[in-house]
């Protein structure tokens, strides 16, 4: 019988370790309400103790939502429900190791789960770790700085509120491009006939004042598409909230979302909270942490929105890595299409943050030879990166030659 569960019997504890387990998943980032804790323990009931894996599935199946929460859940089920020496574990988690030729372990543990575990220390120790954390910080170097530099899947959840109040400030200055379209101006070589004719009217057309047009520069729309398969997830919630600030930044934005369908998700953006705004666009998704097929979007996206959001030299955001179910079928067609339509086609893929970064994938080989620029997205420093050199005037395939 599962040691931990003999609080089922009269006078047991079992609702309220629900609850404190509960209330752990919830602090590591989980959605979880009083209305499952009750079904949990109610289901625990009916379910019995005789099998640790009962009570595993039973909690599993009322718990989770999603598929992406089962790795934090299980952390939380081993060191929960079974290990005896809880602070001891943590404790060592939390030091330094050194992994040699056999790299990292594939399933590390969740920074959240560790900072959830933790939330209820002594108030004189936070008080104590607070005034080392100054202490090293002014001797050492800022934490902002360490966070502009930090991996978006490695960050905490206090790391991810901090990066993402950070994101409601960047910016992306694209320049000013000059349209076909004049306007009055004194230094224009261009004569404007019909303000001229208008003016002249004014003196009786005794005297005719030459009214001169120069062309107009304005900034160009920038259209967004993310990738929100399974691989993509961590990388594509924080870019989306860097494309909520920069929606209600500027005018003619377009964000759109992509795994196994493609979803315009730029009504929901508009709203100024961050918070609405990104509820609305969960509801708007249906296919979040999905499979990709990236050929079969892109091509939905060129026949009913290229038309549409590509005029006036669009700069074009395509957030993926690259790894597309379908092996690239038709993805290369695609992407020239694509390219010819917009002025500029940026590719940001969270892959490039490893040195050894190679264009094996059929889906990368086909996508690479159509951008302009190949960036990393990962951190905050690369999306600070990715507005200077937006700013500048585009040199077309010059960033990507030594990918090709």
């Amino acid at each position: 019988m599962f040691p931990a569960l003999d609080a089922l019997g009269p006078g047991g504890r079992l609702a309220e370790n629900v609850m404190h387990f509960a209330r752990l998943l919830r602090a590591a980032g989980l959605r979880i309400g009083p209305d499952r804790v009750i079904d949990c323990v109610r289901a625990l009931e009916l379910a019995g103790t005789e099998r640790r894996d009962d009570w595993y599935w039973t909690m599993a199946s009322v718990l989770l939502s999603r598929e992406e929460q089962r790795p934090i859940f299980d952390q939380a089920f081993r060191v929960f429900w079974r290990d005896p020496q809880l602070a001891e574990k943590m404790m060592q988690m939390l030091l330094p190791k050194a992994y040699g030729r056999t790299g990292k372990p594939e399933q590390e543990q969740s920074q959240r789960l560790t900072d959830a575990l933790f939330a209820h220390q002594r108030p004189e120790q936070q008080e104590r770790e607070e005034q080392q954390v100054e202490v090293d910080a002014r001797l050492t170097f800022s934490a902002s700085e360490v966070l502009q530099r930090m991996d978006f899947d490695t960050m905490s959840a206090a790391e991810l509120g901090q990066a993402k109040k950070m994101l409601q400030e960047l910016r992306l200055p694209l320049p000013m491009i000059r349209t076909r379209r004049h306007a009055p101006g004194p230094r224009g070589v261009r004569i404007a006939l019909r303000a001229t004719l208008r003016e002249s009217l004014r003196e009786g057309g005794d005297v005719i004042p030459l009214v001169r047009a120069s062309p107009t520069e304005i900034h160009p729309p920038l259209v967004a598409l993310c990738d929100i398969s399974g691989s993509m997830n961590p990388y594509a919630r924080m870019f989306l909230h860097f494309l909520h600030a920069i929606t209600n930044d500027r005018d003619r934005v377009s964000v759109f979302v992509f795994g196994t369908r493609l979803t315009n998700i730029t009504r929901q953006l508009r709203h100024r909270d961050v918070d609405v705004a990104m509820a609305k666009v969960a509801d708007a998704i249906k296919d979040w942490s999905g499979g990709t097929r990236i050929g079969v979007c892109l091509r939905e996206f060129n026949w009913r929105w290229g038309r549409r959001v590509l005029g006036q030299n669009a700069c074009v955001l395509l957030v993926s890595d690259g790894l597309d179910r379908e092996a690239g079928e038709g993805l290369s067609e695609e992407m020239e299409r694509l390219a010819k339509s917009c002025r500029q086609l940026v590719w940001l893929n969270p892959l490039l943050r490893y040195e050894k970064f190679e264009a094996r994938p059929a889906g990368v080989r086909a996508m690479l030879p159509h951008v302009d620029l190949f960036l990393p997205v990962h951190n905050l420093h690369s999306l600070v990166e990715l507005a200077h050199v937006l700013s500048r005037p585009p040199a077309r395939h010059l960033e990507t030659r030594a990918w090709k």
